[in-house]
């Protein structure tokens, strides 16, 4: 099963502050809000939900396809993703702007203040997805994840006519999506994916109940933080698959994009979305414990390890020849 991932493509610019966001707001002074932080650290690491999840994907060895748009001052991080089995051929590289950064500041309780410049993202509008296509042999599956709101409409539409499966995954992109452009990107998806408050706000802006969801796409899978994720289906019994236990709690950053590459793995190995919920937990556990978004190394006899204890030996025994 070939996987194509669209979305962002950045470098991400982390800080801590050791106090509470929470702490410095004014309950009726909200809407003049001025403030600045004083942070402790600051780390520059690679980033991106298409390369974050392309480059998890890559560490499982599913070989995921990055389709996305960077600047000149990508050449080091291609070889990154290269290097850690991600095909980047078909990244557009763009001759006037920078690759998209995010910044992001995370308080003491794991809250997060986070700004976006697009940079060279504006640019995916203009990949063509059958270029991917005819370049690997066709394409089973397309994930389109947050990037330049067009790029992700056009994608979709492209996924429809020429009848590629897709993914819909609008994430950090839903703040600015109407209902509209939410019913375009979601409606015939075979997976739709989000967490709990993304869940809440996609059914508020479409009017669509959460049935009338269901009845459009084919697995709903809902991330729901520390309580693991619930997969729905129309006909199916809901899965609710848990968390493996956490060594340490360093950053959140990142943990959404490691589930959906366990995830995606999961389903080009052919084990069932459970099976491939699990894989997609026992990442982002992995992710949570590192400061970074691909900074974690998944060395393979101890992934196995927590991944049994926490999911069993039966599971253990249809994930491990994968990861071989």
């Amino acid at each position: 099963m070939r996987i194509a991932v669209t979305g962002s493509i950045a470098t991400d610019h982390l800080m801590t502050f050791p106090g509470r966001f929470a702490d410095q707001l004014v309950a009726d002074q909200l809407h003049t809000v001025s403030l600045s932080f004083l942070v402790d650290n600051l780390d520059v690491r690679r980033g991106g939900v298409g390369a974050n999840i392309c480059f998890g994907m890559g560490q499982l060895g599913a070989d995921p396809v990055l389709v996305g748009a960077a600047g000149s001052d990508f050449d080091e991080y291609r070889a990154w993703l290269d290097r850690h089995g991600v095909d980047t051929a078909s990244v557009r590289i763009s001759e006037v702007l920078h690759t998209a950064r995010f910044v992001c500041t995370t308080d003491a309780d794991h809250n997060q203040i986070g700004s976006f410049y697009t940079g060279a993202m504006s640019e995916a509008r203009l990949i063509e997805l059958k270029s991917v296509a005819d370049r690997v042999g066709g394409l089973d599956l397309v994930l389109i994840g947050a990037d330049d709101p067009e790029a992700m409409l056009r994608h979709t539409e492209e996924c429809r006519s020429r009848g590629i499966p897709f993914a819909a995954d609008f994430s950090q992109q839903i703040a600015r999506m109407n209902g509209d452009e939410i019913r375009i990107l979601l409606d015939g998806a075979s997976y739709l994916f989000s967490n709990e408050y993304e869940k809440g706000l996609i059914e508020s802006k479409t009017g669509w109940t959460d049935e009338e969801i269901l009845d459009r796409v084919g697995h709903r899978v809902t991330t729901l933080g520390s309580r693991g994720v619930r997969i729905e289906h129309r006909s199916e019994p809901t899965i609710e698959v848990g968390c493996p236990e956490e060594e340490s709690k360093v950053d959140p950053t990142g943990v959404g994009d490691a589930f959906r590459a366990g995830f995606l793995s999961g389903l080009t190995w052919g084990i069932g979305p459970e099976r491939a919920a699990q894989v997609g937990c026992m990442l982002a556990t992995l992710v949570i414990e590192t400061l970074g978004t691909q900074e974690y190394t998944l060395r393979r006899a101890h992934f196995m390890d927590r991944f049994t204890k926490a999911y069993g030996h039966e599971a253990a025994s249809d994930v491990r020849s994968h990861l071989s």
